[in-house]
């Protein structure tokens, strides 16, 4: 395991995701929210029975879904972790944990006051995706957010003591300055991807420079 973890999400074909199965990633994220990376459950059920996942951890990413509409998803895969990307109250991330007993993670959209929504989910959330907003888009800009406010969200997490992921506009060019900030993870989607596939040898430069942290 890596001591920083590694999240590549938004795989979207049986390609994608024999490339990320095969890298160093601690977690492999799937969208199930609209948007250009979203997927079938179905789909997803019949890839995994042609690459082996074993050794990651599959984790569901969701806007605002309901309960019915995350079980329909977990009929079909094995997730692990439900990611909850939209504007989730505190109340329904604690149906969501009744409902599946499965780990939460909530993503907070980075704005000057986000530390104090963070501060909401202590003792409820079982982790963090610190990501940035842009438009109407919930995630998968490829637009980073100030960076600059990174160790206030780290420490928030810290004493809730559940991981904090970085996410949003994370590339192989901008790597090496994220990780000089002390975080838990990275969790990348278009930042390792050459015209819209998911690309080894971006995979492989980013990891490097993970290892050498």
């Amino acid at each position: 395991m890596n001591s920083i973890g590694i999240k590549y999400c938004g795989n979207k074909s049986l390609d994608d995701l024999k490339i990320t199965s095969e890298s160093n990633a601690n977690y492999l994220g799937f969208i199930f929210a609209n948007g250009k990376r979203k997927i079938s459950p179905s789909d997803l059920e019949a890839w995994l029975k042609d690459v082996n996942v074993a050794s990651k951890t599959l984790v569901g990413v969701f806007v605002n879904g309901t309960i019915e509409e995350i079980a329909n998803v977990l009929s079909f895969v094995p997730l692990s972790i439900i990611q909850c990307h939209g504007s989730e109250s505190v109340q329904e991330v604690v149906e969501l944990k009744v409902a599946f007993n499965k780990k939460v993670w909530k993503v907070i959209h980075h704005k000057e006051d986000a530390i104090n929504l963070m501060k909401e989910f202590d003792g409820i959330a079982d982790g963090y995706v610190i990501d940035s907003k842009v438009g109407k888009q919930w995630g998968g800009s490829g637009i980073a957010f100030d960076w600059s406010f990174i160790p206030q969200y780290v420490n928030e997490a810290r004493r809730q003591q559940v991981p904090c992921f970085i996410a949003g506009g994370i590339n192989k060019d901008n790597i090496r300055q994220l990780l000089s900030y002390d975080i838990d993870g990275i969790d990348v989607s278009s930042g390792i991807e050459l015209e819209n596939v998911k690309n080894k040898e971006i995979i492989t430069i980013i990891e490097e420079q993970v290892k050498q942290k």
